[in-house]
């Protein structure tokens, strides 16, 4: 796992969905805490999603655009997690792909600006929502080559992409 501190700047200066989301940053682990989190782990599983876009939504709407597979991303680790928990493996922690779509509108959308960490405690899906990679400051690209597979940067969402997420198991 490649951990870099700048992969949360391009969630600050470059994401929409920035403090909107209780899954992203601020609210999510810093690079700091990811990193004492992953010594703790021996092994994780990558899960590869094809993303299907929504024609109906435009690409510059990336995460709406998306959100279909987005949320299957995210309710398949959650699912993932769940059994690698039930078959032994407690510790069992699950990273998603992108902010998290349980919600149409997260808290801190829908009170238009940053809230106070501690009202995660109020999230509607708190058994379910789980942190993004690159909200943690996982270096998803790095992270991924270093496993084997071949990315490349894309220039457009419109034909799809993939999308992955992580469960650590120990």
């Amino acid at each position: 796992m490649v951990v870099a501190n700048w992969v949360r700047l391009k969630c600050r200066y470059g994401c929409k969905a920035y403090g909107k989301h209780l899954g992203c940053p601020p609210y999510s682990p810093t690079p700091e805490e990811t990193r004492k989190v992953l010594e703790e782990y021996c092994m994780g599983v990558v899960a590869r999603f094809e993303a299907v876009p929504d024609p109906a939504v435009p690409p510059q709407r990336l995460h709406h655009h998306l959100w279909g597979s987005i949320k299957a991303v995210h309710e398949t680790i959650f699912q993932l997690e769940r059994s690698a928990f039930l078959a032994g493996y407690y510790k069992a922690f699950g990273f998603n792909a992108l902010p998290c779509t349980f919600c149409e509108t997260c808290i801190p959308e829908e009170r238009e600006g940053a809230v106070d960490p501690t009202e995660g405690r109020n999230c509607r899906h708190k058994d379910r929502v789980r942190p993004s990679m690159e909200a943690c400051g996982i270096d998803v690209f790095a992270t991924l080559e270093r496993a084997g597979y071949d990315l490349a940067v894309l220039d457009s969402y419109s034909k799809g992409a993939a999308l992955f997420g992580l469960v650590l198991l120990d």
